[in-house]
C-alpha cells in the first residue's frame, strides 16, 4: 500500500472512530461501560475510537444496536475506501486469526495459507485469473508468510488441519518446489500444537464435499467460521451455522487418516520424489 493510500485509510478510520466516540458519550457510556455492555475489551473500544484498529462490520452492527445509532457505524464501515490489501471480510478473518485460541481448517483446493512455503504461495498467486500485478503478488506473498507467525508465537493456537489428498499431489511449480513444500508440511506436522490429517482419495465417505471452510475460537471464546469461494468470502457468526460446520469438521476428522498415518503418507510421497 502506498503512503498516500495508507494515510487516506488511516484518516477514514479516525473519522469513524470519532463518530463512535461521539455516539458513546451521547448515550452516556464510558469506554469501560460500553466495552462491558457489548462484551469487548476496553482497549478494543479505545483503539477503534483512536483509529488504531479497524471497526469490523459485525462489531459495527452490535454497537449500532447498543448506541441506537440507526446503522450509522455500519454504513461508515461499508463506505471505507477500497484500498486495503484484502477484502473487508478477509481482513476481519485475519484479525481474528492473529488472536485465535483454536483453528480448525478444511481445504480441498490448495494447501492452507498457514502451511504454504513462500515459493508455493507465490506460485498459487501467479495462477490467479485475472492475473495480479507483480507488486501485488509480492505484497500478498509477504502477507501470507507473516500470518504464519501465529504458529510460532509464545502461546500458539491449537490448530487442526484436514486436507484432501489430491491437494498433495497437485504438481504446482517444479519438482524441487513440490518436494520443498512436502518437507515443510512434515515439519509443520511435528509442531506441538498442530494436528495435520489428510482425507484419503479412497475414503468411502466424505463430509466436506460442499467445499473448504475454517472455524476458530477467539480470545474471548466466540466461535466463528469463514469460507471463501470463487465469488467471494463469507464471514459466519450465526451459532446454528457454526454448529453445522463444527459437526462437519468432527466427521471429517474421523474420516481422515490419523496424524501418524498422515505423516507416513508424506514420507511416502517424499520417497517418490
Amino acid at each position: 500500500m502506498s503512503p498516500r493510500k495508507r494515510a487516506k485509510n488511516t484518516t477514514s478510520m479516525k473519522m469513524l472512530g470519532q463518530q463512535l466516540a461521539g455516539a458513546r458519550v451521547a448515550a452516556g457510556y464510558t469506554q469501560r461501560t460500553l466495552a462491558g455492555e457489548v462484551g469487548l475489551d476496553e482497549e478494543t473500544i479505545a483503539s477503534i475510537e483512536q483509529g488504531r484498529r479497524p471497526l469490523k462490520p459485525d462489531i459495527a452492527e452490535l454497537l449500532d444496536r447498543t448506541l441506537d445509532t440507526k446503522g450509522l457505524l455500519f454504513i461508515g464501515v461499508d463506505n471505507l475506501p477500497e484500498i486495503d490489501q484484502f477484502p473487508m471480510w478477509a481482513e476481519q478473518y485475519m484479525a481474528h486469526e492473529r488472536e485465535a485460541v483454536t483453528l480448525s481448517w478444511y481445504d480441498n483446493q490448495v494447501l492452507p495459507g498457514l502451511l504454504q512455503t513462500q515459493k508455493y504461495a507465490n506460485t498459487v498467486l501467479r495462477n490467479r485469473i485475472p492475473a495480479y500485478e507483480e507488486s501485488e503478488i509480492e505484497t500478498k506473498t509477504a502477507g501470507r508468510m507473516e500470518r504464519q507467525q501465529i504458529l510460532h508465537r509464545k502461546n500458539p493456537p491449537t490448530v487442526s488441519f484436514v486436507i484432501w489428498e489430491p491437494v498433495l499431489r497437485l504438481s504446482l511449480g517444479d519438482p524441487a518446489m513440490h518436494k520443498g513444500q512436502l518437507s515443510h508440511l512434515l515439519e509443520c506436522s511435528r509442531l506441538p500444537t498442530v494436528a495435520l490429517q489428510f482425507m484419503p482419495m479412497d475414503s468411502p465417505s466424505h463430509a466436506g464435499l460442499d467445499g473448504p471452510f475454517i472455524m476458530l475460537e477467539t480470545s474471548d471464546h466466540q466461535h466463528l467460521a469463514y469460507a471463501e469461494t470463487q465469488r467471494g468470502s463469507q464471514w459466519i457468526s450465526d451459532p446454528e451455522t457454526v454448529s453445522i460446520l463444527s459437526r462437519k469438521y468432527a466427521m471429517l476428522r474421523t474420516q481422515a487418516l490419523s496424524v501418524e498415518r498422515s505423516r507416513d503418507l508424506l514420507d511416502d510421497l517424499l520417497g517418490d520424489q
